[in-house]
């Protein structure tokens, strides 16, 4: 039990896959304007890497690992998810077509969301069992929700500045997501002395 919640508060706060392994910036600065956007989007990617872990792991252990395609693993993966996605986006179009409408393009582009293969690609290098795999993808999922929680309130906040006329737009936007993944930083010795 312990080894679980070690692995879940690691993905959600130490090596969170936005915030310190840089994955999945596309829909993190593309979403994180408005907080219902970026809390649908990131419960989305939540749903959607439980599930890819839940598919794409018994497939690897059991039947390209056993069969000798390791090496399909990424074609398979890349499959499964957006297979996964199109489900999303046909659940979210029919139960509740205001966040489908908002999300947008970026519902679609959680396919090519490299955190989510990553994510998937990172249980099977982990040697990871199925458990731990899950517990992961939940960390990781929650860890993409909370970075794009905390950058839809910095980005309010940004609305209301008055930066430099260099720094407007783009510019403050980047320098602010540095600044947020700095915070996330100091984690890791918390992490690790929760545990010690």
């Amino acid at each position: 039990m312990k080894s679980l919640i070690i692995i879940l508060m690691t993905s959600v706060l130490v090596n969170n896959y936005v915030l310190s392994k840089f994955l999945g910036i596309c829909p993190f600065l593309g979403v994180s304007k408005k907080l219902n956007q970026a809390a649908g989007m990131g419960v989305a990617v939540i749903f959607v890497m439980l599930l890819a872990t839940a598919v794409t792991w018994p497939i690897y252990t059991y039947i390209l690992a056993k069969n000798g395609l390791d090496y399909m693993r990424t074609i398979v993966f890349i499959l499964v998810i957006a297979s996964l996605v199109q489900l999303v986006e046909i659940i979210l179009k029919k139960y509740m077509p205001a966040l489908h409408a908002s999300l947008g393009i970026y519902l679609p582009l959680i396919t090519t969301n490299c955190a989510v293969l990553g994510v998937t690609l990172n249980n099977i290098n982990d040697s990871y069992n199925f458990i731990e795999s899950m517990v992961n993808s939940l960390g990781c999922g929650l860890g993409f929700l909370l970075a794009m929680v905390l950058f839809a309130g910095v980005r309010s906040r940004l609305e209301t500045a008055n930066p430099p006329e260099a720094f407007k737009g783009l510019p403050i936007t980047l320098v602010s997501a540095a600044i947020v993944a700095l915070s996330f930083f100091g984690f890791s010795g918390v992490v690790d002395g929760l545990f010690a």
